[in-house]
């Protein structure tokens, strides 16, 4: 009962988090030049790579705020076909553009290597699990595919856990050149540890 409420809450905490960064990036960077949100050093960089950090961006909003409903059992259950209608725009329009993008700003990410390979990394392993799971879903492997997904939705889930980071390292005064490299490996190593070690333990839902 208690696993099931924590569950339940986490449930919660994602979903709000998931469309609260989504709807927050297509807003804000759809209104406000592009840079005028991010740290002095990165503007630059921004400005000289836009088409890639504007596909970026609202890409991986795209599938931010569609992971939350790919993941809920009960409307899975009832619209199977809207279920796979979002998914293929999840994979497509979300995943493969925003992963893709991902990785080519990355060479340029603020934080020398460290960032580079923080940043590369996740947009690799992103694209590598999409590319999984779509694969066991055509081969008819359901609950393969559910693994990968949920793998996949966890490197989705680094939006939110980056911005929770860079408010805990902003509100403690941690000087940004100091801690923004690390973030672009604390965002998402730890989501996939605890992913990993979630299904290990449990079974996927069918």
């Amino acid at each position: 009962m208690t696993f099931r409420l924590l569950q339940s809450t986490g449930a919660w905490v994602a979903t709000t988090g998931c469309v609260g960064v989504a709807a927050y990036a297509a807003i804000a960077y759809g209104v406000f030049p592009l840079g005028a949100l991010v740290h002095p050093q990165m503007k630059l960089a921004f400005q000289a790579h836009s088409i890639a950090i504007y596909t970026h961006i609202f890409a991986s909003a795209l599938a931010l705020g569609l992971a939350p409903l790919q993941l809920a059992v009960g409307w899975r259950r009832r619209h199977p076909s809207w279920h796979r209608r979002a998914g293929r725009v999840y994979l497509a329009a979300g995943v493969l553009p925003g992963g893709l993008s991902g990785l080519y700003v990355a060479q340029f990410a603020f934080g020398g290597a460290l960032s580079t390979w923080g940043f590369s990394l996740l947009a690799v392993a992103w694209l590598c699990t999409a590319a999984l799971a779509y694969q066991a879903i055509r081969r008819g492997g359901v609950p393969a595919h559910r693994r990968w997904m949920l793998l996949n939705v966890a490197l989705t889930f680094a939006a939110v856990t980056l911005r929770i980071y860079l408010g805990l390292f902003f509100a403690n005064r941690v000087p940004f050149e100091l801690f923004y490299p690390w973030v672009s490996w604390l965002c998402w190593v730890p989501n996939l540890l605890l992913m990993t070690a979630y299904l290990a333990r449990r079974p996927v839902v069918p």
